[in-house]
Protein backbone atom coordinates (compact mmCIF):
# COMPACT_ATOMS: atom_id res chain seq x y z
CA UNK A 1 0.00 0.00 0.00
CA UNK A 2 1.49 3.55 -1.02
CA UNK A 3 2.41 6.36 1.82
CA UNK A 4 -1.15 8.62 0.17
CA UNK A 5 -3.27 5.35 0.56
CA UNK A 6 -1.58 5.42 3.88
CA UNK A 7 -2.37 9.08 4.70
CA UNK A 8 -6.02 8.47 3.32
CA UNK A 9 -7.04 5.83 5.61
CA UNK A 10 -5.44 7.51 8.69
CA UNK A 11 -7.12 10.74 7.67
CA UNK A 12 -10.68 8.83 7.39
CA UNK A 13 -10.35 7.42 11.03
CA UNK A 14 -9.21 10.86 12.70
CA UNK A 15 -12.91 11.80 10.85
CA UNK A 16 -14.66 8.68 12.07
CA UNK A 17 -13.70 9.82 15.45
CA UNK A 18 -14.63 13.14 14.83
CA UNK A 19 -18.08 11.95 14.18
CA UNK A 20 -18.51 9.99 16.49
CA UNK A 21 -17.05 12.23 18.80
CA UNK A 22 -19.88 14.52 18.17
CA UNK A 23 -22.50 12.04 18.25
CA UNK A 24 -21.82 10.94 21.67
CA UNK A 25 -21.75 14.84 22.71
CA UNK A 26 -25.24 15.15 20.70
CA UNK A 27 -27.03 12.46 22.50
CA UNK A 28 -25.11 13.61 25.50
CA UNK A 29 -26.78 17.09 25.77
CA UNK A 30 -30.26 15.74 24.41
CA UNK A 31 -30.49 13.23 27.33
CA UNK A 32 -29.30 15.90 29.80
CA UNK A 33 -32.05 18.93 28.34
CA UNK A 34 -34.83 15.93 27.99
CA UNK A 35 -34.51 15.05 31.70
CA UNK A 36 -35.30 18.71 32.76
CA UNK A 37 -37.45 19.27 30.22
CA UNK A 38 -39.44 16.01 31.58
CA UNK A 39 -39.01 17.37 34.99
CA UNK A 40 -40.40 20.77 34.51
CA UNK A 41 -43.37 19.53 32.43
CA UNK A 42 -44.24 16.70 34.87
CA UNK A 43 -44.42 18.93 38.00
CA UNK A 44 -46.60 21.66 35.84
CA UNK A 45 -49.04 18.97 34.72
CA UNK A 46 -48.69 17.34 38.17
CA UNK A 47 -47.71 13.92 36.90
CA UNK A 48 -45.28 14.08 40.16
CA UNK A 49 -45.79 15.99 43.45
CA UNK A 50 -44.41 19.69 43.10
CA UNK A 51 -43.86 20.18 46.62
CA UNK A 52 -41.89 16.92 47.08
CA UNK A 53 -39.68 16.74 43.62
CA UNK A 54 -40.08 20.80 43.17
CA UNK A 55 -39.34 21.60 39.09
CA UNK A 56 -35.80 23.14 37.50
CA UNK A 57 -37.80 26.45 37.33
CA UNK A 58 -38.10 26.84 40.99
CA UNK A 59 -34.51 25.53 41.55
CA UNK A 60 -33.35 27.85 39.14
CA UNK A 61 -35.09 30.46 41.27
CA UNK A 62 -33.37 29.73 44.44
CA UNK A 63 -30.49 29.56 42.77
CA UNK A 64 -30.56 33.23 42.11
CA UNK A 65 -31.92 34.41 44.97
CA UNK A 66 -29.48 32.53 46.83
CA UNK A 67 -26.46 33.98 44.38
CA UNK A 68 -27.88 37.33 45.02
CA UNK A 69 -27.74 37.22 49.00
CA UNK A 70 -24.29 35.60 48.81
CA UNK A 71 -25.56 32.27 50.90
CA UNK A 72 -25.07 29.56 47.88
CA UNK A 73 -21.42 31.25 47.30
CA UNK A 74 -20.30 31.10 50.97
CA UNK A 75 -21.80 27.44 51.79
CA UNK A 76 -20.07 26.34 48.26
CA UNK A 77 -16.70 27.83 49.34
CA UNK A 78 -16.97 25.75 52.84
CA UNK A 79 -17.98 22.64 51.21
CA UNK A 80 -15.56 22.39 48.40
CA UNK A 81 -13.04 23.49 50.52
CA UNK A 82 -13.23 20.38 52.97
CA UNK A 83 -13.59 18.05 49.84
CA UNK A 84 -10.63 18.99 48.34
CA UNK A 85 -8.54 18.46 51.79
CA UNK A 86 -10.16 15.37 52.24
CA UNK A 87 -9.65 14.46 48.62
CA UNK A 88 -5.94 15.29 48.76
CA UNK A 89 -5.02 14.29 52.34
CA UNK A 90 -7.31 10.65 51.43
CA UNK A 91 -5.25 10.02 48.17
CA UNK A 92 -1.79 10.98 49.75
CA UNK A 93 -1.76 9.36 52.94
CA UNK A 94 -3.27 6.05 51.21
CA UNK A 95 -0.63 6.24 48.27
CA UNK A 96 1.71 6.82 51.08
CA UNK A 97 0.80 3.60 53.64
CA UNK A 98 0.75 1.96 50.27
CA UNK A 99 4.54 2.36 49.37
CA UNK A 100 5.11 1.51 53.01
CA UNK A 101 3.65 -1.96 52.70
CA UNK A 102 5.64 -2.34 49.45
CA UNK A 103 8.56 -1.30 51.23
CA UNK A 104 8.16 -3.77 54.01
CA UNK A 105 6.79 -7.12 53.29
CA UNK A 106 6.68 -8.26 56.76
CA UNK A 107 4.61 -5.45 57.63
CA UNK A 108 2.48 -5.83 54.83
CA UNK A 109 1.28 -9.12 56.03
CA UNK A 110 0.70 -8.19 59.20
CA UNK A 111 -1.77 -5.49 58.12
CA UNK A 112 -3.20 -7.31 55.84
CA UNK A 113 -6.05 -8.57 57.34
CA UNK A 114 -7.07 -5.46 59.21
CA UNK A 115 -7.16 -3.58 55.88
CA UNK A 116 -9.35 -6.22 54.60
CA UNK A 117 -11.22 -5.61 58.12
CA UNK A 118 -11.16 -1.80 57.75
CA UNK A 119 -12.65 -1.45 54.58
CA UNK A 120 -15.17 -3.56 54.75
CA UNK A 121 -16.41 -1.86 57.21
CA UNK A 122 -19.14 1.58 56.77
CA UNK A 123 -16.80 4.30 57.15
CA UNK A 124 -19.37 6.67 57.24
CA UNK A 125 -20.40 5.36 60.87
CA UNK A 126 -17.56 6.45 62.46
CA UNK A 127 -18.62 10.22 61.76
CA UNK A 128 -19.99 10.55 65.47
CA UNK A 129 -16.59 8.93 66.95
CA UNK A 130 -14.21 11.46 65.07
CA UNK A 131 -16.78 14.29 66.20
CA UNK A 132 -16.23 13.58 69.84
CA UNK A 133 -12.75 12.85 69.31
CA UNK A 134 -11.87 15.61 67.20
CA UNK A 135 -14.95 18.29 67.80
CA UNK A 136 -17.39 19.83 65.90
CA UNK A 137 -15.77 21.66 63.81
CA UNK A 138 -13.84 21.60 60.12
CA UNK A 139 -11.61 19.14 61.01
CA UNK A 140 -13.47 16.46 61.65
CA UNK A 141 -15.45 16.84 58.53
CA UNK A 142 -12.14 16.87 56.33
CA UNK A 143 -11.05 13.66 58.68
CA UNK A 144 -14.48 12.05 57.95
CA UNK A 145 -13.62 12.94 54.10
CA UNK A 146 -10.13 11.02 54.11
CA UNK A 147 -11.46 8.08 56.21
CA UNK A 148 -13.87 7.15 53.88
CA UNK A 149 -10.73 7.17 50.96
CA UNK A 150 -7.85 6.18 52.51
CA UNK A 151 -8.36 2.59 53.02
CA UNK A 152 -9.73 1.85 49.46
CA UNK A 153 -6.75 3.96 48.31
CA UNK A 154 -3.82 2.06 50.38
CA UNK A 155 -5.36 -1.37 48.64
CA UNK A 156 -5.75 -0.48 45.60
CA UNK A 157 -2.47 1.53 45.04
CA UNK A 158 -0.46 -1.57 47.09
CA UNK A 159 -1.89 -3.80 44.87
CA UNK A 160 -1.12 -2.07 41.50
CA UNK A 161 2.59 -1.73 43.30
CA UNK A 162 2.82 -5.94 43.97
CA UNK A 163 1.54 -6.31 40.14
CA UNK A 164 4.57 -4.60 38.61
CA UNK A 165 6.61 -6.61 36.46
CA UNK A 166 9.04 -8.31 38.65
CA UNK A 167 11.87 -8.25 35.75
CA UNK A 168 12.41 -4.79 35.54
CA UNK A 169 13.05 -4.97 38.96
CA UNK A 170 15.72 -7.83 38.53
CA UNK A 171 17.05 -5.63 35.98
CA UNK A 172 17.89 -2.44 38.09
CA UNK A 173 19.21 -4.82 41.21
CA UNK A 174 21.41 -6.48 38.73
CA UNK A 175 22.52 -3.20 38.12
CA UNK A 176 22.98 -2.17 41.69
CA UNK A 177 19.82 -0.23 42.76
CA UNK A 178 18.83 0.38 45.80
CA UNK A 179 15.07 -0.34 46.94
CA UNK A 180 14.68 3.38 46.98
CA UNK A 181 15.91 4.03 43.03
CA UNK A 182 13.65 0.47 42.66
CA UNK A 183 10.81 2.41 44.03
CA UNK A 184 11.33 5.81 41.86
CA UNK A 185 12.03 4.74 38.77
CA UNK A 186 9.90 1.25 38.31
CA UNK A 187 7.43 1.16 40.89
CA UNK A 188 5.65 4.34 40.92
CA UNK A 189 6.18 5.08 37.09
CA UNK A 190 4.37 1.98 36.10
CA UNK A 191 1.57 2.34 39.36
CA UNK A 192 0.42 6.44 37.25
CA UNK A 193 -2.76 4.72 35.24
CA UNK A 194 -3.90 2.67 38.79
CA UNK A 195 -3.19 6.15 41.14
CA UNK A 196 -5.24 8.20 38.52
CA UNK A 197 -8.24 5.87 38.23
CA UNK A 198 -7.72 6.07 42.15
CA UNK A 199 -8.24 9.55 42.27
CA UNK A 200 -11.14 9.71 39.97
CA UNK A 201 -13.28 6.82 42.82
CA UNK A 202 -12.21 9.16 45.37
CA UNK A 203 -13.44 12.41 43.92
CA UNK A 204 -16.96 10.49 44.32
CA UNK A 205 -15.84 9.04 47.79
CA UNK A 206 -14.29 12.44 49.27
CA UNK A 207 -18.42 14.23 48.69
CA UNK A 208 -19.86 11.62 49.89
CA UNK A 209 -17.59 11.80 53.58
CA UNK A 210 -17.69 15.48 53.49
CA UNK A 211 -21.18 16.04 52.99
CA UNK A 212 -21.92 13.50 55.93
CA UNK A 213 -19.91 14.59 57.95
CA UNK A 214 -21.98 18.25 57.71
CA UNK A 215 -24.93 16.27 58.11
CA UNK A 216 -23.79 15.42 61.71
CA UNK A 217 -22.11 18.59 62.38
CA UNK A 218 -21.93 21.44 60.26
CA UNK A 219 -24.17 24.17 60.56
CA UNK A 220 -22.74 25.67 56.82
CA UNK A 221 -22.27 23.73 54.02
CA UNK A 222 -24.48 22.66 51.34
CA UNK A 223 -24.73 18.81 53.42
CA UNK A 224 -26.10 21.45 56.10
CA UNK A 225 -28.38 22.92 53.31
CA UNK A 226 -29.71 19.78 52.28
CA UNK A 227 -30.06 18.92 56.36
CA UNK A 228 -32.36 22.36 56.62
CA UNK A 229 -33.91 21.83 53.45
CA UNK A 230 -35.46 18.75 54.76
CA UNK A 231 -36.21 19.72 58.27
CA UNK A 232 -38.33 22.83 57.06
CA UNK A 233 -39.96 21.08 54.18
CA UNK A 234 -38.22 22.79 51.15
CA UNK A 235 -37.44 20.20 48.81
CA UNK A 236 -36.35 23.12 46.33
CA UNK A 237 -33.35 23.75 48.56
CA UNK A 238 -32.92 20.01 48.72
CA UNK A 239 -32.45 19.71 45.04
CA UNK A 240 -30.21 23.02 44.52
CA UNK A 241 -27.90 21.18 46.89
CA UNK A 242 -27.60 18.42 45.61
CA UNK A 243 -27.55 19.49 41.70
CA UNK A 244 -24.67 22.22 43.04
CA UNK A 245 -22.67 19.10 44.35
CA UNK A 246 -23.52 17.03 41.24
CA UNK A 247 -21.61 20.23 38.89
CA UNK A 248 -18.74 20.49 41.32
CA UNK A 249 -17.82 16.65 41.84
CA UNK A 250 -18.45 16.43 37.78
CA UNK A 251 -15.42 19.28 37.76
CA UNK A 252 -13.42 17.53 39.98
CA UNK A 253 -13.66 14.46 37.74
CA UNK A 254 -12.58 16.47 34.77
CA UNK A 255 -9.46 18.02 36.50
CA UNK A 256 -8.37 14.48 37.16
CA UNK A 257 -9.12 13.50 33.83
CA UNK A 258 -7.31 16.46 32.55
CA UNK A 259 -4.08 15.59 34.77
CA UNK A 260 -4.53 11.79 33.16
CA UNK A 261 -4.17 13.38 29.72
CA UNK A 262 -1.15 15.40 30.59
CA UNK A 263 0.44 12.12 32.45
CA UNK A 264 -0.22 10.11 29.51
CA UNK A 265 0.76 13.09 27.07
CA UNK A 266 4.36 13.68 28.21
CA UNK A 267 4.72 9.88 28.66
Amino acid sequence: MTNPDLQGLHHQYLKGLKREKRLVRFFQVLIFTSFFVLWEFASRLHWIDPLIFSSPSKVWNLFIQKSVDGSLAANIGITVTETILGFLAGTLFGTLLAAVLWWSPLLSKILDPFLVILNAMPKVALGPILIVAIGANMTSIVAMGTLVSVIITTIVVYTSFKEVDPNYLKVLYVFGATRSVCFKQAILPASFPTIISTLKVNVGLAWVGVIVGEFLTSARGLGYMIIYGFQVFDFTLVFLSLLVIAIFATLMYQLVELLERKLIKND
